[in-house]
């Protein structure tokens, strides 16, 4: 019976997906995309200051060493040959930057963290040019506030016009990206500096890291990255899909300690130690990107949301980049392989989803826990009128309006717990609905359904109110795992691998959960018409004549 089960199994591929708080690794059937096992191993973050968050990039290492035996050990108790694993793919969090010596694979200081986590939101700095930026006191949450004063400096420094950098990497200049947590540490940090010197240091993110770690480190380490991830550093050119030399110059990065960029799919090297010693790493790409993939938007103007902390929303715009007016990012989707195009995508985030949420629960105290909420909003079915804007640090895309902070209103002696943790609900579909409609106008592709994964869609009815404000289908895998899927997805179809077919034909065995509109449009519109009367209220509540303390 065990030898028919690994006879039908055929290939399989591994992936690591790691995020802000934890680790994994996953495995896959690559001819069914059934995830087959995996492990989780939790990870800490470190706040030695306040606004600063650092990670220990030997403790992530070990961690992803740790997920992938343990894994293996589960593959064999349940009878299924490792030695079928034919390919390793990594996702992870995006803009972490960590630079260590390439002569004893010593990190030469903490892996210098996002200030929130990839599946939480853009950062306060993140502002379309001419936009005012919230003052570091106002939303300290939102920013790393030790690479405050470099953005500050360095914005003054801009050469020409505002848009150097945008122009170049589809980024604004801020805090978030890694280019300006690397100009910190070389400014700061005298084992850095001294390590440059030598020309014995490496820069790169968490995929960088790993990759270098996992096939040898200080005997013959791949040093590379990926386009995806690249893309976030504010040093790459995602026209040239290569380093900017000029951007190099401008941040005084030297590009010797820059890993070479690669495609999202191909063998970078060979596992070099553990229970997979010697299967080829061949997939590469940021969170958010994998998930793309894995929800396999490969075609113009199909999009997917995230839902976490926050949401991420990634549109595909296909071969051209497309530059947003509402403050939206561009950023590279994709490329599947060395001698495949380029696919670019537009990002925008919703900076309060779960966190909305973990409000109610922690602030108010009208849910004991968060899964609480559907049944609340399920013994009404409605807001009874109540809107909820979740502006707690100002509003981010489209308005960036530092001045906002958080309204309930429309409320009536009849609103009551209910009908607030409802309109909490509707505010994170609200929310996404203004970033799909920039999104509309900046590359003139309405969305014929959108795709979400993540956390918050077990909650049905948040899915099927997305669907109503929307007024369009939203289709939810019914395998969660997405960004690992993507990763897998990568690496299995890379060039040397061929176990994983991107065929649009081969690709129709996802199910899908789909949640079709059910209200009339003209009530969707009028319900999203009142919500833009609600934030209009939030506008304006914080000036600097009035400090929120509420003191003279």
């Amino acid at each position: 019976m065990a030898a028919a089960k690994k006879a039908v199994l055929g290939p399989l591929v591994g992936a690591v997906d790691q995020g802000t708080s934890s680790t994994r690794f996953l495995v896959f059937n690559s001819k069914t995309a059934e995830l087959l096992s995996h492990h989780q191993v939790e990870i800490k973050q470190e706040f030695p200051r306040e606004g600063w968050v650092e990670q220990d990039p030997k403790e992530i290492l070990q961690s992803v060493y740790e997920c992938i035996e343990k894994t293996c050990e589960k593959l064999g108790q349940l009878n299924i040959d490792i030695s079928n694993i034919k390919a390793i793919g990594v996702s992870n969090q995006r803009e972490t930057t960590v630079v260590w010596d390439k002569l004893t694979g010593e990190p030469l200081y903490n892996a210098v963290a996002a200030p929130v986590s990839p599946d939480s939101s853009v950062p306060v700095a993140v502002v379309p040019s001419g936009s005012s930026v919230p003052a570091a006191g106002t939303s300290s949450v939102w920013l790393d506030l030790r690479t405050q004063s470099t953005v500050e400096n360095l914005s003054k420094r801009i050469p020409g016009n505002n848009n150097f950098v945008k122009s170049k990497t589809g980024l604004p200049l801020s805090t978030y990206f890694s280019a300006v947590k690397l100009r910190w540490l070389l400014d700061n940090v005298k084992k850095v500096q001294k390590a440059v010197e030598e020309n014995r240091a490496l820069f790169g993110t968490i995929d960088s890291w790993l990759i270098w770690s996992l096939t040898g480190g200080v005997n013959g380490g791949v040093h590379c990255t990926d386009v995806t991830n690249a893309s976030r550093t504010m040093l790459f050119n995602i026209h040239s899909l290569e380093w900017d030399k000029e951007l190099c110059e401008f941040f005084g990065i030297p590009m010797e300690i820059l890993p070479n960029v690669r495609s999202s799919s191909e063998i970078y090297g060979l596992m070099k130690a553990g229970a997979l010693e010697g299967v080829p790493i061949s997939g590469c790409l940021g969170d958010q990107s994998a998930a793309l993939v894995g929800q396999m938007c490969f075609q113009d103007g199909q999009a997917k949301n995230t839902y976490g902390t926050g949401c991420f929303l990634l549109c595909n715009t296909g071969h051209k980049c497309v530059f947003s007016e509402h403050g939206l990012l561009t950023t590279v989707a994709y490329k599947l392989g060395r001698d495949k195009p380029v696919y670019y995508a537009l990002e925008g985030s919703v900076a309060i989803a779960g966190a909305v949420i973990r409000w109610l629960r922690d602030n108010l105290g009208i849910i004991k826990s968060s899964e609480e909420i559907e049944k609340l909003a399920k013994e009404v079915g409605t807001s009874y009128g109540c809107y909820f804007v979740p502006a707690f640090s100002g509003l981010y895309a489209p308005y960036w309006e530092p001045s906002a902070r958080g309204i309930i209103c429309g409320l009536t002696q009849f609103t009551n717990k209910c009908h607030i943790a409802f309109a909490a609900l509707e505010a994170v579909c609200f929310q996404t609905r203004e970033i799909l409609d920039a999104m509309n106008r900046d590359c003139g592709i309405p969305l014929s359904h959108l795709q979400v994964d993540g956390g918050m869609t077990s909650n049905k009815i948040l899915m099927q109110l997305q669907a109503d404000i929307l007024y369009i289908p939203v289709v939810k895998p019914s395998m969660p795992e997405t960004t690992a899927l993507g990763a897998a997805m990568a690496a299995g179809a890379a060039e040397g691998v061929g176990v994983w077919s991107l065929e649009p034909e081969d690709l129709s065995a996802v199910t899908m959960e789909r949640f079709e509109p059910q209200i009339n449009e003209e009530e969707s519109e009028i319900r999203y018409s009142t919500w833009k009367k609600a934030v209009m209220k939030s506008i304006g509540w914080v000036t600097t004549q009035s400090p929120e303390s509420g003191l003279p």
